[in-house]
């Protein structure tokens, strides 16, 4: 699965904390980050992932082209509701884009940790079986 993960300033410590706590459960996926964010979980965990542009300068962009391409399976995007960000539109499209393409997300460690363990135990892979055009085909 492909597993795209983006984390605002302030939660970015905790981004690291999850992808260090389910490391074994993300390194069997292929990982895709905004520029900060992945560069600090390659860092701290070892894992290989894929980076993009910072989430500001058009990463979450990037990552919703692929929503939209069918090409992103889960999104892990740990959000700072209380800090007004000045790129916002590009957040809400990203969320928008999540729920148009029936991707999983999550925005919270909650959600988060509850969907690395959905996606470990085998939840998310009904994924597997929708086409290019988003539809899905049993």
């Amino acid at each position: 699965m492909k597993v795209a993960l983006i984390a605002h300033d302030r939660k970015k410590d905790l981004m690291i904390q999850l992808c260090t706590a389910y490391k074994a459960i993300l390194q069997e996926h292929e990982l895709f980050a905004t520029g900060t964010t992945g560069t600090r979980i390659m860092e701290a965990t070892g894992l290989d992932v894929h980076r993009f542009k910072s989430g500001p300068l058009g990463g979450d962009q990037q990552i919703g082209a692929m929503i939209s391409q069918n090409e992103m399976d889960v999104v892990i995007f740990l959000r700072d509701p209380l800090a007004a960000m000045p790129h916002e539109p590009d957040v809400t499209a990203l969320i928008r884009l999540s729920d148009v393409y029936e991707i999983p997300l999550a925005t919270n460690i909650g959600t988060a940790e509850v969907l690395l363990r959905g996606l470990d135990a085998g939840f998310v892979d009904w994924r597997e079986f929708y086409n290019a055009e988003g539809t899905i085909q049993f």
